[in-house]
């Protein structure tokens, strides 16, 4: 207890927003100080005491897909939620000693963005990996509250805001007011089921196969949720199914609009789900107010134009939909007593 407390003293609070797809981490009065890939190398210890890690973040990611079979490139975080307790603490080992310099005897408060639909053994996974890597307090924010408050919503406030969290592995919806959430929906879906439906696409259309890196450059470069907008091409590099030899296909912003028709609809379903749920007042609310929308996911093009004509509903970006959850986590540091009232218990 003693050690805690004197560790305490040197230690800068964190904020980090445990992603799927990126964990990016708030230092308090500092700032944003890392925004890496959630990936993990690892290879055998040549001791026999199991695992290695090789590289975290964005080096670790270069090697997705290209491993010899010594070595392992793993996503310990699946559909928002631990799936590798071991990599996962490595991993936030990693990022709270980079947010430190290095320096090895640190004990800092953090706060873990999670999802909504954290189950309880989820949260005590999260909470003892935190624990273990480092952290001297844990405390637990949801993201869309996270969101909102990073996006600039007064979450205390008796009137409604709706948020759209769209991350690499869930989207989570959330209507909030008072400090709580009255009415949420999660699923798992988000960015990597985007560049799934892809694979899948150029799979069924061309007998090609590409991997999770090149279908993410392909949403990125001319990923677009509607048919409507400007038509682009871009040359696709894979394997050809039938010869089994490289091949390069041309694919055109319509066609990858196609193969986004699902993930796209499944989005916004689960906002109308979350609307049927909204008390009447905080419906109210949203007419004048708008939805907001935040994460990565919510950059791919005319989304919030889909999402208009779906809902008719004025649709707001943050700022910054990529830091947004991060960036309210670390402002609830700042504020010990919004932090204790938006803390999950």
């Amino acid at each position: 207890m003693i050690f805690d407390a004197v560790a305490g003293i040197f230690s800068h609070d964190l904020a980090v927003d445990l992603g799927t797809a990126n964990t990016l981490v708030y230092v308090r009065d500092k700032g944003l100080v890392c925004s890496e890939p959630s990936v993990v190398a690892v290879t055998a210890d040549s001791n026999g005491r199991g695992e290695r890690v090789l590289a975290v973040g964005h080096e670790a990611k270069e090697m997705l897909g290209r491993t010899p079979g010594a070595i392992r490139a793993v996503r310990p975080i699946k559909d928002g939620v631990i799936a590798d307790f071991e990599i996962t603490e490595a991993m936030l080992r990693y990022f709270i000693r980079r947010a430190h310099n290095r320096a090895k005897l640190v004990r800092p408060r953090t706060v873990i963005c999670v999802p909504p639909c954290i189950t309880s053994v989820e949260k005590r996974a999260v909470r003892e990996s935190a624990l273990s890597a480092g952290a001297r307090e844990v405390y637990l924010i949801e993201e869309p509250m996270a969101a909102a408050i990073g996006a600039g919503l007064d979450v205390t406030a008796p009137t409604g805001n709706m948020v759209v969290d769209i991350g690499g592995g869930t989207t989570d919806v959330a209507v909030i007011s008072l400090s709580g959430i009255v009415a949420s929906r999660s699923i798992r879906c988000g960015g990597d089921t985007m560049d799934e439906a892809i694979i899948n696409y150029v799979k069924r259309k061309y007998n090609m196969l590409v991997g999770e890196r090149t279908a993410e450059e392909i949403k990125i470069k001319i990923g677009s949720a509607s048919t409507e907008c400007k038509s682009e091409d871009m040359e696709i590099k894979g394997r050809d199914l039938v010869a089994g030899i490289p091949k390069v296909v041309v694919a055109t912003s319509d066609e990858i609009s196609e193969a986004l028709i699902e993930p796209i609809h499944a989005i916004v379903e689960t906002v109308h789900l979350t609307l049927e749920q909204t008390p009447p007042e905080l419906a109210a609310d949203i007419v004048d107010r708008g939805i907001m929308l935040v994460g990565g996911g919510s950059l791919l093009r005319d989304f919030d134009r889909v999402l208009r004509n779906e809902t008719k509903l004025p649709i707001l970006r943050s700022e910054d939909p990529f830091t947004a959850v991060v960036h309210g986590a670390g402002e609830a540091l700042k504020d010990l007593a919004l932090l204790k009232d938006v803390a999950l218990t």
